[in-house]
This record gives C-alpha cells, structure tokens and sequence, in this order.
C-alpha cells in the first residue's frame, strides 16, 4: 500500500512548519500513545498494528511529487527543503504485539525531536487504533467460538481499503482464515471460500450446481444449502452429492447456512447429515453474525463447526473506532501535561514505564505506571482517587515497554500474524476469568506511583497559578 509523509492530517504538518520556522524543531520531545476507554464494554483490549506500523515507518518520506503539492499549499520552501531529506530519527518503546492492555497506561513511546514525533501522531493512531479495535472484536469472537472454528468474511462490507488490514487484525485476534485473497497473500495467512447464491443460481437445478463444483473441487466442497429450501432441497441434495463423492474417494468438506433460524436449521441438518452417515460433514454458518450470536448459538447447543462473520468482525461493530490518543508528555527536557475541566482526561506527566504485577498463580493482578527513574514500588494508587492504593510488594513484576525501533530501523524482526495470535492467546489465558465475561466485566486495576502522582498534582497547581 502506498505510504508517503502525507499520511497525516493537514495541521501535522501546519505544526512542523511552525516548529521550523520558530528555531525549536530540534527540542526533544516525548509523546504517549493510550486510550481511555474500553472498547465494547469489555475488560481488555488487545494491541495490534505495530508491525504495520514499523513496516511503514520507512516510507513515511517526502519525494518529489509531495514536495510539489505542499508548494502549492503554500508552505514555505525552507521547509520543504527540509522534508526533501525528512526521515525519523528518533526512537520507539513498545509493548509486544498482541499483548492484553487496558486504558490509561502507555503502549507506545515516541521520542524524538518535536517536529518529527508530531508528524507521526497521524500514522500511529491510524494503524494502532483500527487494528487494536478489530484484534479485539476477533478475539471476543474466538471467546464465544471456544474450540470452534470463526472465519473474516468481512472484505466486502469493510471501509474501503481498511479492509486490508482488518484481515490482519482479525488473524492476530484468533480468526483461522480469511476470505480476504489479497490480505492472504500480503501477511502469508489462509484463504478460504466456498460458493455464492449465484452459482447455484446459475444451474438449471440445485443437485446439477453441487455436482459440477465437487467435479471441479473435490477437495475442498462446501456446499451453501439454503439458495432454495434448506431442509426440503439443500441439504438432501448436499447428501446426494456428498455419497457419490465417497463412491470417486473423496469427501464433503461441509455445508453451509447463511439465512434462517440457524439454531434449529443446525440441528436438523446435523440429523439428516449424520442419518446419512456423514457425521464428518461440517456445518458453517453466516449471516450478520457477531460474539453475542454465536454464545447464544452455541449455549442452544446448536451443532455448528465453522462460523463466518463478516460485518461486525471487520467494521469493529458497534464502536466505531478505538478512542486512542498520542499527546505530549515530555519537551525539551520538561514534564508536560494537559490540563482538563474533566479529571479522567487530565494527563499523566514526563517519561513513563508500565509495570505487570502477577499474582501466586501467575494471573494478571494489575498494571502501575511509573517515572522511567523508578523502578520499585511498594504499592500504586488509583489515578482519580488517590486514597484507594494496592499494596504490590512481594509481587512478581514485568516491564511491558521494550524497545522496538532506532536508528531508523526496526529492532524487531517480522512475525507470523499466526505467531502473533498464538502469543496473544496465551498472554489473555492469564487474564482472569471475570475480566472476560461480556456483561459487566471486572475493572482491571491500572494505577500510578506516588511520585507520577505528585508531579501530575504539581504541574497542575503550576498551571493554575499562572
């Protein structure tokens, strides 16, 4: 996908220009990429984009053609004399892609010089926020499915090219294939597929379009039942077509339903199927399926085996975006902070570490947020309500931000979405069960230190007595 220095928002670069022209584009500067709010009412997100974005991090340059065009916005030519050479030169901590993470704590640090970091603000949000919000609904989806099987068929009802990388995310949240060819092949996922209407429209009859596609492709038919009569005509004739594959050594793979009571159409298929002696024949289902459908199939224990959602999985229905930020909290060598008539939106100041503190069974207890000087801490208070502490001594603790990016390279090599998935699977084993659960989930407990406290609390009287 073509990526330039004008994937950003117009005031990105009105910024730089001003840095420019004001001498004090080589300030260092330090900004925070979080969000504030869960999406769908969960109890956990799930990090994704990074690799895209280190992917095209390299690209992120000004070349002849866009030079041209920001001339003729009229933007000064000592500056774009300067982004002829423009490349970034600063650095990034990380968490790990697919890492469980929650509101509030830093899961990105950019530090470079200010004219820099603030043009990437654009491309970090874009990539971090769209991919987090579709890992997250993929692996909600997963969480309903358990051991079944759930598929992306959401390329033709994604936003545009968005769709691209919402196959992506949706691997990374725990989806085994998608229907998505082009994404297949870009990130070295699956494909898969199987039939429209139209093709068995496209026959004189039902039984004849079931044959010429197991003529065709033996070894990979799944048969879509429901073009006519599901129980009356789709299936007997799935049946049909299905013992005379047997008779040439070959099998049908499953049939799928994509209208109805899917519920009820699941099971009377799974009778008559297994009536026939096809008790290894599959049944999918699609049609506008999202994680609330398929718990509720699944505990009228409905006898499905592959579920292919489209719509909610990759348009990350109902939120439609992820309300991540990226804001400054460090320049030239000074806490910065946002100050807000809301307390929830008022900023956490200066150079930040994010702790994970385990519990005697190795179960996320809570994630605190230090000063990069700090390192132990006895016990992390609540960001609005500083008399509610956590005592974390004698917890086992990890560090989540680790290094991924300098001297203009990545510092992490590329990986499998699939590798990627399977970390993330692991990684939400530990998170405990009633941060889960759909319907009001526990709040996960993410707290600061005493010292980020008190610096926030003392930048804000600054701030109120100027």
């Amino acid at each position: 996908m073509l990526i330039s220095g004008l994937y950003t928002d117009f005031y990105e670069l009105t910024m730089a220009q001003g840095y420019f022209a004001s001498g004090k584009w080589q300030k260092q500067a330090c900004f925070d990429y979080f969000f504030r709010t869960q999406p769908f009412h969960g109890g956990y997100a799930q990090f994704a984009g990074l690799q895209d974005l280190l992917d095209y991090l390299p690209e992120f340059r000004f070349g002849a053609p866009q030079i041209d065009y920001l001339q003729r916005q009229g933007f000064a030519d000592s500056f774009l004399n300067y982004l002829e050479d423009f490349q970034f030169t600063g650095t990034m901590m990380s968490v790990q892609e697919g890492e469980t993470v929650f509101p509030n704590e830093p899961i990105l640090r950019v530090e470079g010089n200010i004219l820099e970091t603030q043009l990437l603000e654009t491309l970090v949000l874009n990539f971090l926020n769209f991919e987090t919000l579709i890992a997250t609904k993929a692996r909600r989806l997963k969480w309903s499915a358990g051991e079944k099987t759930v598929i992306d068929f959401g390329l033709r009802r994604a936003q545009g090219l968005g769709g691209i990388h919402a196959s992506r995310a949706a691997i990374l949240g725990g989806v085994e294939s998608t229907s998505n060819v082009f994404s297949a092949m870009e990130f070295d996922v699956r494909p898969t597929g199987t039939m429209a209407h139209s093709w068995v429209e496209s026959f004189d009859s039902e039984l004849e379009a079931f044959r010429v596609f197991a003529r065709i492709f033996p070894e990979r038919s799944v048969f879509l039942v429901d073009t006519y009569d599901t129980l009356r005509s789709g299936v007997p004739n799935a049946i049909v077509v299905a013992k005379e594959m047997e008779s040439t050594g070959h099998r049908l793979q499953a049939v799928r339903l994509d209208s109805g009571d899917l519920a009820y159409l699941s099971k009377q298929t799974r009778m008559l199927l297994d009536k026939a002696g096809l008790r290894e024949v599959q049944i999918t289902v699609s049609n506008q399926l999202d994680e609330h459908i398929i718990k509720s199939l699944l505990e009228q224990g409905a006898p499905i085996d592959v579920f292919g959602v489209g719509t909610s999985l990759v348009t990350g229905k109902e939120d439609a975006a992820l309300d991540g930020v990226y804001k400054l909290s460090e320049f030239d060598g000074q806490p910065k902070l946002k100050i807000s008539e809301n307390i929830e939106k008022v900023l956490l100041p200066g150079k930040k570490k994010t702790f994970r503190y385990y519990d005697s069974d190795n179960s996320f207890f809570a994630d605190a947020v230090l000063l990069l000087e700090e390192n132990e801490i006895n016990h992390m208070v609540h960001p609005l309500h500083p008399l509610k502490q956590l005592d974390l001594r004698g917890l086992k603790k990890e560090e989540l931000l680790q290094p991924v990016w300098k001297n203009g390279a990545p510092l992490i090599s590329r990986q499998s979405p699939y590798v990627i998935a399977d970390f993330a699977a692991s990684r939400l084993e530990q998170l405990p069960p009633e941060h889960k659960r759909f319907e009001y989930p526990h709040v996960y407990k993410v707290g600061i230190s005493d010292k980020l406290m008190q610096l926030r609390d003392r930048l804000i009287k600054a701030k109120a007595n100027t």
